[in-house]
């Protein structure tokens, strides 16, 4: 997406003209235009030049963001976009109004009203008083310019906006005035004193300024609560170092951040924010990164371990390499994603669109059916000018067009605060909607990273013992269980001995001596042949497995030493974050490519709704699929191996990114690993949407109160009328309001569960998989399948897994390799996976995925 800078547009009217005209523009595939931001997203194949004249065209102008700076995106980019620079201009323009208006309002209404003393001068010189105003009213019109250039030049072009309706209601206020003016100054030489007196209370020049003085009072208030909007983003850019310390040839320089390239060592003090993203090479230290993922829990940091641009540095020198420099360090794939979103339009901001495109020529065809009605009923020219004045100044389709974007800016900034980064505003709309989440398990319900759970030692042994020779045999092990063991032992400071003859024995087990003792370990049925394993063992080794814990055995000299159980264990947060998906009234379904036992095992702890197991890799995205028949689905997973899944579902959400954005298949990317982040970013989604929701709510019932009381509808019946005065003061009031409701979102906590409500639309816990692994993908005929199996370690194995998958009906032939540990599958119908999978695990194997 390309991002533009737009100027002159003032209201909602403006955004769509803008939008309406790029779009008819070659090679443009999609524009959406922010009235916040000033800003628009273009996608598609069509040149800037070409998108830059049809902006021009429509009476707008239009700029190429970053096109000064060569590299455009780092973060201080977006430093000239974010920064307030309309709210001094209005507060310098509403002043001089002001200061202009209080003598108008002193010699128009404090002398005529109240009888408010004035200079001798014009005791009895009506003319003089009457051209004082005009003075005074003249003055207000050109420091306040803007809004006839811009709205005559909008009625010039046939795209009237709000400057139009300002400039046709103070010019009418004008020149129906100068008219009565030059009026009385011809009844005052005929010597008719009482059209003198008449004319005199024909001016509408205090009208004139006084709207013109209220819409700027508005617009600044508008102007300055949309700088609040970006808040957020604003303290995120001030963390991010201009300078950075490099290190060369034993030297440390400090040069700007625009120095540094990718491979320079850059040293980081206690104190010091990390002006690049890079690899810690010397040093231990920890950081805070609250900045960037919203954690206030300082991180450990050692050599090889990365680090972030704009964390904090708080304890210990660091010498760190650059690996991401400029627009592709973290911090500036954030602002430009918040950015991004801020430049995309959500779904239902397309209504206030529509709305705002007839707005304001249907508004001027209201005022003008107003004049020519009460003319009409015998009322004379001014009373049936100011009711069509009126109308004109109390319309306003500036709220209309600020209710959806103000909301999405701030709800966007709300997100990147903690850590929650939604990619476009359609993502931010639409994932309060969820009606069914599916967890991938690995890595998302669970750590990813298999643990130590259990150590049951056998009699005669301690539970160090038996934990330093599994740690002697497990240290030659290339397994991926072995690694929990061997984190647990260093974790204890056990030293291991030299174990000799270590093999890996087929059939999943291990074996080697340790001073002339024979040590064995593996599973039950490999163990079985080495030891004999009591009852009691074997029913405690059962109840793990049901818990979806992994057994392992180990033997010496054939006595039993015990069982260490190891596990890819649950996070901490996981079943809290899984309840509160459950209290808003979202389905929750669990996939994992484990056993149906493990997984029911696994599912039961964490609380899910349903569990589907047996799901490879590339049967998740067919699972989602079938899950997106019963509702909208959001798939939660790690962005990498599940982006079929992630692209498939209505939202994908990459959890754990950390400083390794899985941008391109998600829609949210959550900053952090932890699970409670999605119910808080599905609860920031409704709270946004209900805040938009309101938005246009008040924007409406404003306009469709306000225009039937400004045009006069109720004098007959109750005697109400509106001056002009009042309807530009409540014309500024709707826009103020509006922003104002918005940044109420400021103040929402998104880690607060106890106001969580069930959706009408929610699913409710019951199953929507029939048959689980039946959402697997079902392989049909000639198709291929590849499963990933582990133990195999010989030829032999390789010919038992072989002859156990060629027995399945609908099976040709079945390629097996121990080297790659993998069996190709060539399939002549549809066969389940689940089938496939049991049969290899009945031959003693397991199919990881």
């Amino acid at each position: 997406m390309e991002q533009y800078n737009v100027t002159g547009m003032s209201c909602a009217a403006c955004s769509a003209r803008v939008e309406k005209a790029v779009s008819k523009v070659p090679g443009v595939t999609s524009c959406s235009v922010s009235l916040l931001t000033n800003s628009m997203g273009v996608e598609g194949t069509a040149s800037s030049s070409a998108i830059i004249v049809a902006v021009t065209e429509a009476g707008y102008g239009a700029s190429l963001k970053g096109a000064e700076k060569a590299q455009g995106g780092s973060a201080s980019d977006y430093d000239g976009m974010l920064k307030d620079t309309e709210t001094p201009k209005m507060k310098k323009r509403l002043i001089v109004s002001v200061c202009l208006l209080i003598p108008l309002m002193y010699f128009s209404m404090g002398h005529m009203m109240w009888g408010w003393p004035l200079p001798t001068f014009f005791d009895g010189n009506h003319i003089a008083m009457g051209l004082v105003q005009l003075l005074f009213t003249v003055a207000i019109m050109v420091v306040n310019q803007k809004f006839f250039i811009s709205g005559f030049k909008s009625l010039a072009h046939r795209a009237p906006n709000m400057d139009t309706l300002v400039a046709l209601g103070s010019t009418a206020s004008f020149v129906y005035s100068v008219y009565a003016l030059f009026a009385m100054t011809g009844a005052q030489v005929r010597g008719d004193m009482d059209a003198v007196m008449s004319y005199m209370h024909e001016f509408y020049f205090e009208s004139a300024a006084m709207i013109l003085t209220l819409i700027t009072v508005g617009k600044m208030l508008e102007a300055r609560s949309k700088g609040k909007t970006t808040d957020a983003l604003k303290s995120l850019m001030k963390l991010a170092p201009k300078t950075a310390v490099l290190r060369k040839d034993g030297v440390e320089k400090e040069v700007p951040i625009e120095q540094v390239r990718i491979g320079d060592l850059f040293v980081v003090r206690p104190g010091e924010n990390i002006p690049v993203d890079g690899i810690v090479r010397e040093g231990n230290s920890a950081v805070n990164e609250a900045a960037l993922t919203g954690e206030s829990i300082p991180a450990d940091k050692a050599p090889g371990d990365p680090v972030s641009a704009a964390t904090l540095n708080q304890s210990g020198y660091l010498v760190c390499e650059a690996t991401r420099i400029g627009e592709d360090t973290t911090l500036s794939q954030i602002i430009k994603m918040v950015s991004d979103a801020a430049a995309t339009k959500a779904p239902i901001a397309k209504v206030a669109d529509r709305v705002s495109g007839i707005f304001v020529p249907a508004v001027i065809t209201i005022a003008l059916i107003t004049i020519a009605v009460w003319l009409l009923t015998g009322k004379d020219i001014g009373f049936a000018l100011a009711r069509g004045i009126s109308v004109l100044v109390i319309s306003c389709p500036c709220a209309l067009g600020l209710a959806t974007p103000v909301a999405i800016m701030v709800g966007n900034g709300m997100g990147a605060k903690h850590g929650t980064m939604f990619k476009t505003a359609v993502s931010l709309e639409e994932t309060g909607k969820i009606q069914i989440v599916a967890l991938d398990k690995t890595g998302t319900i669970t750590s990813g990273e298999p643990e130590v759970t259990d150590i049951l030692p056998a009699d005669g042994y301690t539970e160090e013992e038996l934990l330093k020779k599994a740690y002697a045999l497990e240290k030659k092990s290339e397994h991926p269980l072995a690694r929990a063991i061997l984190t647990l032992a260093e974790e204890r400071k056990l030293s291991a001995a030299e174990i000799e003859d270590f093999q890996a024995v087929p059939g999943n087990g291990l074996t080697g001596s340790l001073n002339g003792k024979k040590l064995a370990g593996g599973n039950l049925s490999f163990i079985s042949k080495e030891s004999t394993v009591s009852g009691q063992l074997s029913e405690k080794a059962a109840a793990l497995s049901e818990e979806g814990k992994t057994p392992l055995f180990f033997a010496e000299n054939g006595h039993l030493m015990g069982i260490i159980a190891v596990a890819d264990v649950i996070k901490e947060d996981s079943p809290r974050a899984i309840q509160e998906l459950k209290n808003m009234g979202i389905h929750v379904v669990m996939l994992t490519g484990d056993n149906e036992r493990t997984a029911r095992a696994i599912g039961k702890q964490a609380g899910v709704d349903e569990v589907v197991a047996g799901v490879l890799p590339d049967g998740k995205e067919a699972v989602i699929s079938e899950l997106k028949k019963k509702g909208r689905v959001a798939m939660v997973g790690d962005g990498i191996n599940d982006a079929p899944a992630l692209t498939r579902a209505d939202i994908g959400i990459a959890i754990g990114a950390g400083t390794d954005i899985a941008i391109d298949a998600a829609d949210i990317v959550l900053m952090k690993s932890r699970l409670s982040d999605v119910p808080a970013a599905i609860r920031l989604s409704r709270a946004t949407l209900r805040n938009i929701h309101e938005n246009l709510f008040w924007a409406f019932i404003y306009n469709i109160i306000g225009i039937p009381l400004a045009a006069g509808v109720w004098i007959p019946i109750f005697g109400w009328t509106l001056n002009p005065m009042f309807g530009a003061a409540a014309m500024s009031l709707s826009s103020f309001c509006v922003v104002t409701n918005a940044l109420r979102l400021n103040l929402f906590k998104m880690g607060d569960a106890s106001h969580d409500r069930k959706r009408k639309d929610a699913l409710g816990s019951q199953k929507l998989i029939e048959k689980s692994g039946s959402a697997a993908p079902q392989n049909k005929g000639g198709e291929n399948m590849t499963l990933k199996v582990e133990g195999m370690m010989c030829g032999h194995c390789e010919a038992r897994v072989k002859k156990a998958l060629e027995e399945i009906d609908g099976v040709v032939s079945a390629e097996v390799s121990h080297e790659k540990g993998t069996a190709v599958v060539t399939l002549s119908k549809e066969v389940p996976a689940e089938i496939l999978k049991k049969a290899v695990e009945d031959a003693g194997y397991k199919v990881l995925a």
